[in-house]
C-alpha cells in the first residue's frame, strides 16, 4: 500500500472527526456487505443514468452514499475477477488467469484476513473459482455457474437442489445467515447474485416486464468497424449473429441477416437480460429492508457492484472480454451512514484490485505486503489522496478461447486508452494454441468515449502514443507483469 502524505493524513483526521460529528463509533470496525451482480453493467443502473431500465432499491445505495464512475476491473471475466477481489493481487500472481483455472484454497484471501481480525465471515451464491471456499465461516455456494431455475447449492460441502428461483434463493440465505449469525462479532458477508448472466432466464414475476415495450437501442449497435482493430471485426460476440435460440428463447428466423438480424435479437435478449436485473433489485431492497429493521444500516458497509461489465448492444456486441469502456467499468455504489456523504459521484479511478485493501482498512488492519491495490477509505470518506493513480492496467489472456476475442492488454488514463492484441495463447488454460497479427488500438476516450475511432498510426498522436506505450512498460514492471510479451 502507497503511504499517506502528511497533508492526507491531517485530511483523514478532519474527516475523522466529522465522522464523530456524524454519530459514527469512531472505534467499532463496520459490518461489511458485499453485494456483486455478475455481468450487471453500469448503463443498466438507473442511478447511473440507464436509458434502458429502473433500478430504485440499488440506487437507494447511491441516493444513501457514493457513486463511482471510473471503477474497472482488471480482467474482464468473471473468475479471474473475483479472484483478484479476493486477493488483491493481479492475475498473473494470484493464479487465475482464465475461467478454467482454480484459486488455490491455501491463498490469502480477505476473508481470512477479516476473520482473523474478529470478523464473522460468509460467503453465499456464485463462487466460480473451482474449488471450496475457504477463510469462510459459512458459504453456500452455487457449484460452477449455476442455473437460475431450481438449482443445486454446496452448503459447507454438501450438495443439494433446492426448489425456487435463484435469485431468490441467494437473498434467503443470506438473510438467514445475517439472523443466526454471532451478534457479538463485525460481519463481511458476500453476496454474489448469478444473474444477470446469460442465458438470462427470469423468473415467473418479471417474466413478462416490458412485453410491448421497445427498449431503446445504443447508438452504435450497428456498428460494423470500419476505424477499428481486425480483433474488433472479427470477434463473435455480436447480437444476433453470434446467438442461440437459448438466448432469445425462440427460433431465429433463417431470412433475418446483418442489421435486420441484429436488430431483431437486440429485443429478445436485452429485455430478458433486464427482467434478471429486476429481480436482483427486489432482493437487494429484502436486504437492505432487514438492515433497516434490525438497526444495522448505521455501522455497516454496504457495497453494490458486478464482477465486470457487459455489452448492452454496444459495437453491437453482447458479453464482455475486451478492454472498451462497456467491459471495463464496473457499477461500484457504496453506503455507509456518518462516513460516505450521500447523493455524492466520485470520477477517481479505483479497481477491483483495491477492494480487500479497502475493506481491511475499514477493519482497522494494514494490507498485506504482496497485495497491490491500495485502499480508497480516503476517497469514500470525501478526500482523494494528492498521489492516486492516474493510469491503471488491464490484461485479458484467454486467447481466442471465447467469442473469438485475442488475448489483450492495456493502458487507460483519465483521456487515453491503448490497446495492444498481442497474438499469443502463452500456453494459459482455456486458450486456443493459434496465433494472431499483433496490433494496437488508441482512444482519445474524452473526445470519442464510444471509441468509435482506432487512432493508432496518426502522426497527430505520435507522441502521445510514445507516452502510453511507456507508462505501460512501467505498470507491467510495477505489478511484475513480464513475461517478455
Amino acid at each position: 500500500m502507497t503511504p499517506y502524505t502528511r497533508r492526507d493524513a491531517l485530511r483523514l483526521m478532519a474527516g475523522g472527526a466529522a465522522a464523530l460529528q456524524l454519530g459514527r463509533a469512531a472505534d467499532a470496525p463496520p459490518n461489511i456487505l458485499y453485494i456483486m451482480a455478475d455481468d450487471h453493467a453500469a448503463h443498466a443502473i438507473s442511478a447511473y443514468g440507464s436509458r434502458i431500465n429502473r433500478t430504485p432499491n440499488i440506487d437507494r445505495i447511491a441516493q444513501q452514499g457514493v457513486r463511482f464512475d471510473n471503477c474497472f476491473c482488471t480482467n474482464s471475466i468473471c473468475t479471474p475477477s473475483r479472484a483478484v477481489i479476493l486477493t488483491g493481487q493481479y492475475s498473473h500472481l494470484n493464479g487465475v488467469k482464465t475461467s478454467n483455472d482454480a484459486l488455490d484454497p491455501e491463498r490469502q484471501n480477505v476473508a481470512k484476513l477479516l476473520k482473523g481480525a474478529g470478523y464473522q465471515t460468509a460467503m453465499v451464491g456464485k463462487w466460480h473459482l473451482q474449488k471450496d471456499p475457504s477463510g469462510f465461516d459459512y458459504w453456500n455456494i452455487l457449484p460452477g455457474q449455476g442455473v437460475y431455475h431450481d438449482p443445486v447449492f454446496i452448503e459447507m460441502g454438501t450438495r443439494s437442489k433446492r426448489t425456487g428461483y435463484c435469485t431468490d434463493l441467494i437473498a434467503d440465505y443470506s438473510l438467514d445467515w445475517l439472523k443466526r449469525r454471532d451478534r457479538n462479532k463485525p460481519f463481511y458477508l458476500m453476496c454474489h447474485h448469478k444473474a444477470p448472466h446469460r442465458p438470462w432466464q427470469p423468473d415467473d414475476k418479471h417474466a413478462h416486464m416490458y412485453d410491448g415495450a421497445d427498449i431503446p437501442e445504443p447508438f452504435n449497435l450497428f456498428d460494423h468497424y470500419e476505424h477499428r482493430s481486425q480483433a474488433a471485426a472479427n470477434a463473435t460476440l455480436k447480437v444476433g449473429e453470434n446467438m442461440t435460440k437459448t438466448d432469445v428463447k425462440r427460433d431465429i428466423p433463417p431470412d433475418l441477416k446483418g442489421d435486420a438480424l441484429r436488430k431483431w435479437a437486440y429485443q429478445y435478449y436485452i429485455k430478458d437480460y433486464l427482467r434478471c436485473i429486476a429481480s436482483v433489485d427486489d432482493n437487494v431492497g429484502r436486504v437492505l429492508d432487514y438492515l433497516d429493521a434490525e438497526g444495522l444500516a448505521k455501522n455497516t458497509l454496504v457495497i453494490y457492484t458486478s464482477d465486470q461489465g457487459f455489452f448492452l448492444g454496444d459495437h453491437g456486441y453482447f458479453d464482455k472480454r475486451f478492454m472498451y469502456e462497456e467491459s471495463l467499468r464496473m457499477p461500484f455504489l457504496a453506503r455507509y451512514p456518518g462516513v460516505i456523504k450521500p447523493g455524492s459521484k466520485n470520477a477517481d479511478m479505483v479497481l477491483n484490485l483495491d477492494f480487500p485493501e479497502t475493506f481491511l482498512d475499514f477493519a482497522g488492519q494494514r494490507a498485506p505486503a504482496d497485495m497491490q491495490g491500495r485502499s480508497f477509505r480516503p476517497i469514500l470518506e470525501g478526500h482523494t489522496p494528492r498521489d492516486w493513480r492516474q493510469s491503471m492496467y488491464y490484461r485479458y489472456w484467454m486467447h481466442l478461447a471465447d467469442h473469438g476475442v485475442p488475448a489483450h492488454y492495456g493502458v487507460r488514463t483519465r483521456q487515453y486508452k491503448l490497446i495492444y492484441y498481442y497474438g499469443k495463447a502463452l500456453g494459459s488454460s482455456g486458450a486456443i494454441d493459434r496465433d494472431t497479427a499483433p496490433e494496437w488500438e488508441f482512444f482519445d476516450i474524452q473526445k470519442d468515449p464510444h471509441e468509435m475511432n482506432n487512432l493508432y498510426g496518426d502522426p497527430k498522436h505520435e507522441k502521445t502514443v510514445a507516452e502510453l506505450k511507456k507508462e505501460l512498460t512501467r505498470l507491467r514492471e510495477q505489478y511484475q507483469d513480464n513475461d517478455g510479451v
